[in-house]
């Protein structure tokens, strides 16, 4: 009888194929497979269009272990027909991106952008550098999960005041109060700051959208590190070219790459960087943790110990 496989969608260290042996020693490792070999497939860690057809036809899949924290590319209706287990990379993520959301923030405040463009004309421009403080600010983060947690956690040591918001508006560690999605627009006008961090889901489609800019303070900055859609891109454009807030700084967008001919990158008040807000030191160690923990749990109970993806809510 043929092994079941465990199906490596992208390269890993050999310390770590030994690991994953270890665990499972009835099942057989593979990094790629023959036409045959996709009927065997009872785990993939990670997900590709690329073998989307072979891997579902089969009906072998119990289990995939997504690479990223977003889930919303996958097809999470034929896995939840198919029963097929489905856990994210939750967390791995979470101190680079409040790094790089502080680093944002530290940016605008102290100047540097604007030092940037001098520096490139050879322009002193003292009196020109607009700075401002960020301790005392009221920041709002939008996404009370792993990401926001150790945001809130980074960014107090900084005099900053977080709040935040989730579903239900349960409380949350490191907040000083949490609030429901459904208040988002009410909560907006009293915060400095809005940095989204929100899954790409029904629900949370376009919620950044005009009927929020427009009630955001005219000082106020908002960034976005979660998924790109679910900030209406029409309505951010025109809510920064009219100045119903200060500055914004986006790391996902609608469609990747953002194309060329987009008006976005014609705008002075808006930072764009190309999805690299998650790119993370030691990336295999960080995601072993996770699927290790979960390998070892499901060959015992076919069962995941964490992460898991509720597949009706998308996250």
């Amino acid at each position: 009888m043929t092994k079941p496989i465990i199906f490596l969608q992208r390269p890993f260290r050999e310390e770590f194929i030994d690991k994953i042996q270890a665990i499972a020693p009835a099942y057989q490792i593979k990094t790629a497979l023959t036409p045959d070999e996709f009927s065997a497939v009872e785990i993939s860690v990670g997900w590709s269009k690329e073998f989307h057809e072979q891997l579902l036809a089969a009906n072998q899949l119990k289990w995939v272990q997504a690479l990223s924290a977003g889930i919303d590319s996958l097809p999470l209706a034929e896995f939840s027909a198919k029963n097929i287990l489905l856990s994210n990379g939750s967390g791995i993520h979470a101190l680079s991106i409040s790094e790089h959301i502080i680093g944002v923030l530290l940016g605008y405040y102290r100047g540097l952008y604007q030092a940037v463009k001098n520096q490139e004309q050879k322009n002193w421009g003292h009196d020109a550098i607009q700075y401002d403080q960020l301790a005392g600010k009221n920041l709002l983060v939008v996404g009370t999960g792993h990401i926001g947690q150790q945001l809130s956690k980074s960014i107090r040591s900084l005099g900053v005041n977080v709040y935040g918001i989730n579903t239900t508006g349960h409380p949350a560690e490191g907040f000083v109060e949490t609030y429901s999605i459904k208040n988002l627009a009410k909560i907006v006008p009293g915060m400095d700051i809005v940095i989204g961090i929100l899954p790409g889901t029904d629900e949370t489609y376009h919620i950044f959208n005009s009927d929020i800019f427009e009630k955001m303070k005219k000082d106020a900055l908002f960034i976005n590190v979660g998924r790109g859609d679910t900030v209406h891109t029409k309505e951010l454009l025109t809510a920064l070219k009219e100045k119903y807030f200060a500055f914004a700084a986006l790391d996902v967008f609608e469609e990747e790459p953002l194309p060329k001919e987009s008006p976005l990158w014609t705008l002075d008040n808006l930072l764009i960087t190309p999805h690299i807000s998650g790119m993370t030191v030691d990336f295999q160690n960080k995601f072993m943790q996770i699927f290790l923990a979960n390998l070892k749990n499901y060959v015992a109970t076919n069962e995941l110990a964490v992460n898991q993806v509720e597949l009706q809510r998308g996250y």
